[in-house]
């Protein structure tokens, strides 16, 4: 079951918008949650391969130097001295 749900929490949930609702708008509800369901998963799916897309531009190692020069820093080791 989805969300751990059993069948009796299913049925009182069906009755209660069942009684909200009625009858007669209960399919045009279940129509509309579902194209809503599909619209939000396909815009996740697009959001996404766009960031796959993005992620995959650069290696990571241009990405690094590009960030070191936009800060004006190097990116140079550096000694400590003990002490």
């Amino acid at each position: 079951m989805p969300f751990n749900l059993g069948i009796l929490e299913m049925i009182v949930i069906f009755l209660v918008v069942l009684l909200l609702f009625g009858a007669k708008r209960l399919p045009e509800i279940g129509t509309s949650l579902g194209k809503g369901i599909r619209e939000f998963k396909s815009s996740v799916r697009e959001i996404e391969s766009s960031v796959k897309a993005e992620a995959e531009l650069k290696p990571p190692s241009e990405n690094v130097s590009a960030a070191a020069s936009e800060t004006g820093e190097k990116a140079s080791p550096r000694r400590l001295t003990p002490g």
